[in-house]
């Protein structure tokens, strides 16, 4: 699992919380810059926690920085209609993705894929850095508690809802016993799924 697949999801919660963010759903309103250094310290927390967890060194910054996601660029309704799957659809009238309430319906479901797909690449890459998994859980915690404030802010997403989507959705297709997944990792993505049930579904 590469950086980039982490970054990616992160990026696109910083995208949907600086949209947030205005109240009104209004991309013209939004400002990724001033929504960054108004909240440097939690997302300095969330790469200083990534970093622990996945051991990437310095290719992770690298790659961010190639991206950009982590510096002011404008927040389109293209990149929310991707960090949402494309489940608003695409209208004939593409201004119709602007109006505040498929803003909104994005966001929303922005956020929910996303954090499900970035607690998927940081296990992923969790594993090979061989962080054990009681650690890696209380770090994952951390991470998922940050940038769901972060993307969200209003207490709808919890690092707990995170983690039981991507139970229910990433680890059957992974451990499913005619996957073809090896041993190894099976047994690797388990700890990690009892050590995060531990903390976040008792």
């Amino acid at each position: 699992m590469t950086a980039r697949s982490v970054i990616a999801p992160l990026g696109g919660l910083l995208e949907i919380g600086a949209v947030t963010a205005t109240g009104t759903w209004t991309l013209s309103e939004v400002s990724l810059g001033a929504f960054l250094d108004d909240r440097r310290d939690e997302v300095d927390q969330v790469l200083a926690d990534i970093h622990s967890l996945c051991a990437f060194g310095p290719v992770f910054l690298a790659v961010a920085d190639e991206l950009g996601y982590l510096r002011d660029h404008e927040v389109t309704s293209a990149f929310l209609l991707l960090w949402s799957g494309g489940v608003e659809g695409v209208p004939p009238d593409l201004s119709e993705l602007e109006s505040p309430m498929a803003v909104r319906r994005m966001c929303r479901a922005g956020a929910d894929l996303q954090l499900t797909e970035l607690l998927d690449a940081l296990v992923t890459a969790a594993l090979p850095a061989q962080t054990d998994a009681k650690t890696g859980a209380r770090l994952l915690t951390g991470i998922l508690s940050g940038v769901t404030a972060l993307a969200d802010g209003t207490g709808r997403c919890t690092p707990a809802t995170a983690f039981r989507t991507w139970r229910t959705r990433c680890l059957p297709r992974t451990l499913h016993p005619h996957s073809g997944t090896p041993e190894s990792r099976r047994a690797g993505l388990r700890a990690y799924e009892r050590a995060l049930d531990a903390l976040l579904d008792p």
